[in-house]
């Protein structure tokens, strides 16, 4: 128990800073939850994915990964071999170690909320990408506004 009480954190998804990691990625986040400025044990995002987009190969390896799909269809490639088809609904989480590919295989963007605890360096990333804006589509998935 602490002595004293943390504070809430309440923000808003259109306020939050939206970039990509690096210029040639298929996929761009918007940072909801940021371990550094937020002092929290994790990092959250929207990640969205161009369609055809898919992360590179690659593992954690002291973080468990979460993405909860929010809008789209994509699958999530192992290196174990295994094939996960995930759509709207679908929570998906991979433990520290696995090496995985989430690619998009839909005809529409894929957007997930993406929560990996700890961090490990994965907010700095984003921190350090390229920053991006959010068009009409993207606004309409993330903040709920169809016109901005």
């Amino acid at each position: 128990m602490t002595s004293a009480k943390e504070a809430l954190l309440l923000r808003r998804a259109g306020a939050c800073p939206v970039s990509r990691i690096s210029p040639g990625d298929t996929n761009k986040f918007v940072m909801l939850v940021d371990p550094l400025s937020d002092r929290t044990p994790f990092v959250s995002a929207v990640e969205i994915f161009e369609v055809g987009g898919k992360t590179p190969p690659h593992s954690h390896a002291t973080a468990h990964e979460m993405f909860y799909v929010l809008s789209g269809s994509g699958r999530c490639r192992c290196d174990d071999g295994s094939l996960h088809e995930i759509t709207q609904g679908d929570a998906l989480v991979l433990p520290p170690g696995l090496e995985h590919v989430i690619e998009n295989t839909g005809t529409e963007r894929l957007y997930c909320l993406t929560v990996m605890v700890p961090n490990e360096g994965f907010a700095e990333m984003i921190r350090n990408g390229q920053p991006m804006a959010l068009d009409q589509a993207d606004r309409a998935v993330v903040i709920g506004a169809s016109d901005s």
